[in-house]
């Protein structure tokens, strides 16, 4: 079976949601997926216009008044099959993370005290702007779709989001600990 990039996986996976249209998919990306898988505005449209050459989905066009048509896309028993499949299959890697703060870090003893301390500080904000809307997402999920059947995976993957998130701030308050103790 022919091996894809995993941007046509999610964008196959999405389409198993109440997401048809490009714009819908985008809204879900940028609601959900972002917080974990990157895509593009400029990677969805080109995908959808793949996985309808693959036959992996099928497009069906409708009018709306006063606006341009709107596409809509829908799985067909081969993309399902291609789905299924490739989520079948063992995890291939462990993801690495571009992280700025650590390579800043890294290289920290040619900037100031004071200025380290600054960008720990600015990311701890940060991560706990992170926490508080995955907090918040998690409430409209357990409140608005606890009904819907993909809720609780989407609640294992925010959970994931929410404990890296806490670790990454418990990490900020030991290094700016041990930092301060440390001289230099």
């Amino acid at each position: 079976m022919k091996k894809y990039n995993h941007t046509t996986y999610a964008i196959l996976g999405i389409l198993t949601t109440e997401c048809k249209s490009g714009y819908a998919i985008k809204q879900l990306i940028d609601q959900s997926l972002n917080h974990f898988w990157k895509i593009s505005y400029g990677q969805i449209y080109p995908t959808l216009k793949l996985i309808v050459e693959e036959e992996l989905a099928t497009v069906h066009i409708s009018s709306q008044e006063g606006k341009p048509d709107r596409k809509e896309y829908h799985l067909t028993q081969k993309g399902k099959i291609v789905l299924k499949d490739w989520l079948e299959k063992p995890v291939e890697q462990i993801p690495v993370e571009r992280n700025e703060i650590l390579l800043k870090l890294f290289f920290g003893r040619h900037r100031s005290k004071e200025n380290t301390l600054l960008h720990l500080e600015e990311y701890k904000r940060k991560l706990e702007e992170r926490y508080e809307t995955y907090s918040r997402i998690e409430q409209m999920i357990s409140t608005n779709k606890h009904d819907k059947e993909d809720a609780r995976y989407w609640l294992f993957t925010l959970d994931y989001g929410k404990r890296i998130t806490m670790a990454a701030i418990e990490w900020c308050d030991e290094t700016m600990e041990q930092f301060l103790k440390g001289g230099n």
